[in-house]
């Protein structure tokens, strides 16, 4: 580790995260952690652990990292959707080199109703693109 530690670290869980408030200013010199606030990247709410008031550099270095944390699930997704165009690829090739009768069959009607989804949804969604004139 570091000579020095965040103020505040954040447990990511589904939605947002719980923060916690960093203390290594102790007579045992342990690093403590306590619970502050739990928050939820969906809907931008910050509600304060227990009876707590949260401090304006509290609530600005929470809304900060919210701010970051959205940025990386965006990244993400996208990543995520470029990866799906490689797979679809890498499927293909399969398909068409390696793969064995059985595993045709045992995956083709799968394959067929997510594509045909897909490509339901896309078609729906460049065609209101364009008559939107966007």
């Amino acid at each position: 580790m570091g000579t020095e530690l965040p103020d505040y670290y954040f447990r990511v869980r589904e939605n947002g995260a719980a923060v916690f408030r960093v203390d290594t200013e102790n007579r045992q010199r342990r690093i403590e952690m306590e619970q502050i606030a739990v928050i939820n990247i969906r809907n931008g709410e910050i509600k304060p652990h227990g009876d707590r008031t949260l401090s304006d550099a509290d609530l600005a270095r929470i809304k900060t990292w919210m701010a970051e944390r959205a940025d990386v699930l965006a990244h993400r997704d996208i990543d995520d959707i470029h990866r799906a165009v490689d797979y679809l690829n890498l499927t293909t090739q399969w398909a068409q080199s390696r793969a064995s009768e059985e595993q045709l069959e045992d995956v083709t009607d799968a394959l067929l109703l997510a594509m045909h989804d897909l490509r339901s949804v896309l078609v729906r969604k460049k065609a209101d693109r364009l008559t939107s004139g966007n």
